[in-house]
């Protein structure tokens, strides 16, 4: 096939990104990679065109090439068509140098085996250190692009590879001073150097050879001896790893004249870091600050300047690498003043009017986790005061007209002050607790409104969580606090499953007092219709403990306004979590009367259940037959629940297949194919259903298969399954069985897939007159054309003979047969096209075939098929 047009690889890459693993799996989608390679050389395409056909390659490497034999052939084939481009300018060579890299990489081809590896890493070093490299890299003007293009490249190799590039140190570290690209220099540099310092203990190199090489030193720029890939070395984000885990990384720390030269190095990467971009300048940052960590030679006060230089910028990535160093190093690096400095602006910085939601947030977040913000010491020691003092948190107080997640970080803050301020500000009238107070009163008075919006009700509840577990300690702030709550419940009691959800997640100390709280506030009302479904909710909460007589009380009050089948269980699930508190006479009391009362009969079996464990059961064994089962969830209602095996006997199980299903040999015969199955069972099943499935529209819908018992070691019949193709192509059938086991549960298994060939679609003709088989065959073979179409096919026979091949395989289809030399074939083919063979005589080792049908889509099944004959 010839080059395609531009509008041919319009449609064909538009239809590949539409579904990749579709276009992949067609016709089409066969040979796409090795179309695209030749086509990159073609005159025909434009240069736009060849670009997005490299695009492709970009994105899709490892679907275009899968493994590492067709990445290494499509890695060295781009390295031939960037050899062979013109001298003028061209748009091809920088995105060529990237898909060579990335087909490399993404194919699992990059190694010191790879022929195209050993072409690619010396041209890539040649353009990063601007070395005339041939005619084929084109004009001078297009040389420091490509000098950037090469650099990236290799800080990706490096990436994948920890280590390549240690030799390279040298010769990249001379580039920065002779005008090359700064920004990418400065970025691989850092990053081979950060590979180096970290497998230099393994490498027994020293960094003082390294970092003086020269461009042409005698040894290797690469060492793959080095890039074995650690673990430890892959991650590119900002997180810093513990220290135990550096030092373990590095065996040995550098001798003086190594230290001299690795401050030198470093010392020159950040003062040429000025030029980068703020996110290239956060990246180098995080690079070398990783990179010196673990060291203790290296003091890091070489941040120093840098730091004085950025404690004023507006850019957050610059920010976040300040923050990032002061993790890392902190008073190391930062004095008392610069962590000062470093708060106001962040302080003043998160004022600002106009900032961006997410902006603020990051500012509020930062202030937050600023470290000297968390009291220092174990619990019960004098902690370090808080820099975040009043004057700087007064300023960033939370207010109602905040929004939600504004509101939520500027009231931690507030809690932090709270939190320092106890004794000083317990006088004044502005004091943070008592700001602190009134913004949760009002909060609560926003939740409380009827009808009002469930977003104030979610805030209220967050803000109060929050304060919870800031301010544990403080009963000042957290009395208020849990009044507060049960007036809420008290005005709204539809918020219960809120209040459910906050005794979940508060800690024991403050749990339990809510409790009491919710529970006398709920038991001290009046049992109204409206509210009653919300009291019991809560009540399944808070039951228990003391004062149960006010509780049972109160139930006693409630059965007579349970009418529906909601109520009564709900009733009955606060007497479930009474009866583990072993509630007493009283709630045998209660059961009786329930057992009785209720209208619904479940509701009435569950009391007489309830009522029977607690007359016979003592409050150990009482807990385990209350408390949930292990192995199987508890169902939601009825008194199914209480029985687990009950509950299983009428579920459907899902278990591993006990069944084997396989294909038995076919037979040719009558108007639509028919597959035989053998199956067989390792243990006895029942009633067993076996479902088959076709994904897609290939096939009809399959009928299901039933066959009453099966018993290992007993031969079953052979099962028939009925095909109705819609089109004559293979197919998978995905089987299902639903079956009984002996001890009577229903079970459900998944069947390996069933494969349905080419073959096992064919059908024969009707038998000719006698004497007329010839005419037959010419009849059905003229009338193949014009619709159909024709080819020629070589079979192989392989050691069998023509006669044998024939008789085992298609001896049903003969039409007419002059042994051993020829063969006239007809297969019919559902739902209604055919197949037509002439099988001359056979030369050598196979025997050409002509064949003919009326579906052009069946040529390339059936020559499949006649190709494959040979290894059957």
């Amino acid at each position: 096939m010839g080059p395609q047009s531009r509008d041919a690889w319009a449609q064909r890459l538009g239809a590949f990104r539409a579904s990749p693993a579709a276009f992949l799996a067609g016709a089409e989608g066969e040979h796409l990679g090795r179309d695209l390679l030749s086509d990159l050389r073609s005159e025909k395409l434009s240069e736009p065109t060849k670009v997005s056909l490299l695009a492709l390659s970009l994105e899709y490497p490892a679907q275009l090439w899968p493994d590492a034999p067709a990445a290494e052939a499509a890695a060295t084939s781009l390295l031939d068509t960037l050899v062979l481009l013109p001298p003028r300018p061209s748009a091809l060579r920088r995105p060529l140098l990237l898909a060579t890299t990335t087909v490399l990489v993404a194919g699992g081809a990059l190694g010191p085996s790879s022929g195209a590896s050993g072409r690619l890493l010396p041209l890539l070093l040649g353009l990063a250190s601007g070395r005339d490299v041939g005619r084929s890299f084109g004009p001078a003007s297009e040389q420091r692009p490509l000098q950037a293009t090469a650099c990236e490249c290799l800080r990706e190799l490096e990436s994948c590879q920890p280590g390549l590039l240690g030799g390279s140190l040298g010769p990249l570290r001379s580039l920065l001073g002779q005008g090359g690209p700064v920004q990418p220099l400065s970025l691989l540099l850092a990053l081979a150097l950060r590979h180096t310092l970290l497998v230099r203990g393994r490498s027994g190199a020293g960094l003082h050879s390294l970092l003086l090489a020269g461009v042409s030193s005698g040894g290797s720029a690469w060492d793959w001896t080095l890039a074995k890939g650690d673990a430890r070395l892959q991650p590119q984000a900002p997180c810093w790893p513990t220290a135990e885990g550096e030092q373990g990384s590095a065996e040995g720390e550098p001798s003086s004249e190594d230290t001299q030269e690795l401050r030198a190095t470093v010392a020159q990467l950040l003062d040429a870091s000025y030029l980068l971009t703020p996110v290239a300048q956060a990246q180098l940052l995080w690079l070398l600050g990783w990179a010196l960590r673990g060291l203790r030679t290296q003091p890091p006060v070489l941040f120093k300047p840098q730091l004085v230089r950025l404690l004023g910028t507006a850019q957050l990535t610059l920010l976040h690498s300040i923050l990032a160093l002061k993790a890392a190093f902190g008073e190391a690096l930062f004095t008392a003043q610069d962590e000062a400095l470093l708060l106001r602006r962040l302080t003043l910085a998160a004022q600002h009017p106009s900032l961006p939601q997410p902006t603020h947030l990051f500012y509020l977040h930062c202030i937050l986790t600023f470290p000297e913000n968390w009291p220092l010491g174990p619990e019960g020691e004098e902690a370090a005061p808080l820099l975040l003092g009043p004057q700087l948190c007064g300023s960033l107080m939370p207010s109602l007209l905040h929004e939600p997640m504004a509101l939520l970080a500027r009231l931690h803050l507030l809690c932090l002050c709270c939190a320092e301020d106890e004794d000083e500000e317990k006088g004044r009238v502005q004091s943070p607790q008592r700001y602190l107070e009134e913004l949760l009163a009002g909060l609560r008075q926003r939740a409380a409104l009827e009808g009002g919006p469930r977003a104030l009700a979610i805030l209220c509840f967050q803000a109060s969580y929050l304060v919870a577990s800031c301010l544990a300690k403080q009963p000042a702030v957290v009395t208020p606090l849990i009044h507060g709550l049960a007036q809420l419940y008290q005005a709204r009691p539809v918020l219960a499953p809120h209040f459910v959800d906050l005794l979940d997640q508060l800690g024991p100390e403050l749990r339990e007092p809510l409790r009491q709280v919710l529970r006398q506030e709920v038991v001290s009302r009046p049992v109204r219709d409206e509210a009653l479904r919300w009291h019991l909710h809560v009540l399944a909460k808070v039951a228990g403990g003391d004062a149960q007589n006010a509780t049972l009380s109160f139930l006693k009050a409630a059965a007579a306004h349970c009418t529906d089948w909601g109520l009564q269980q709900a009733l009955l699930g606060v007497c479930r979590v009474l009866l583990q508190t072993s509630a007493g006479a009283g709630l045998a009391d209660l059961l009786q009367v329930l057992a009785r009362q209720l209208e619904d009969p479940d509701g009435r079996d569950h009391a007489r259940l309830y009522y029977i464990l607690l007359a016979h059961l003592a409050g150990p064994k009482l807990g385990m037959a209350l408390g949930p089962s292990l192995a199987v969830p508890a169902l939601a209602s009825s008194l199914v629940a209480e029985n687990q095996g009950f509950t299983a006997t009428l579920m459907v199980q899902e278990t591993p297949a006990p069944i084997q299903l396989s294909l038995g040999p076919q037979r040719a015969k009558g108007p639509f194919p028919v597959l035989q199955l053998q199956v067989e069972t390792l243990e006895p099943v029942y009633s067993l259903e076996l479902r088959f499935h076709v994904e897609g529209q290939l096939y009809g819908p399959l009928e299901a298969i039933h066959v009453p018992c099966l018993c290992p070691g007993r031969p079953a019949h052979p099962l028939s399954l009925s095909l109705q193709p819609r089109c004559p192509a293979p197919a998978q059938l995905d089987v299902q069985a639903l079956f009984t086991t002996p001890a009577g549960l229903t079970c459900h298994a998944c069947l390996p897939p069933l494969a349905v060939s080419f073959a096992d679609l064919f059908l024969p003709f009707p038998q000719a007159p006698k004497g007329a088989e010839s005419n037959f065959f010419e009849e059905l073979w003229d009338s193949c054309l014009p619709k159909g179409a024709e080819s020629r096919v070589w079979c192989p026979l392989g050691p069998q003979s023509l006669e044998t091949l024939v008789a085992r395989h298609l001896g049903p289809f003969v039409v007419v047969a002059q042994p051993p030399t020829s063969y006239h074939i007809a297969v019919r083919l559902p739902p209604d096209s055919m197949l037509l063979l002439r099988l001359e005589m056979a030369r050598g080792d196979g025997v050409p075939v002509a064949l003919r049908t009326d579906d052009w889509a069946v040529l390339p099944l059936a020559g499949d098929y006649l190709r494959g004959l040979s290894a059957c």
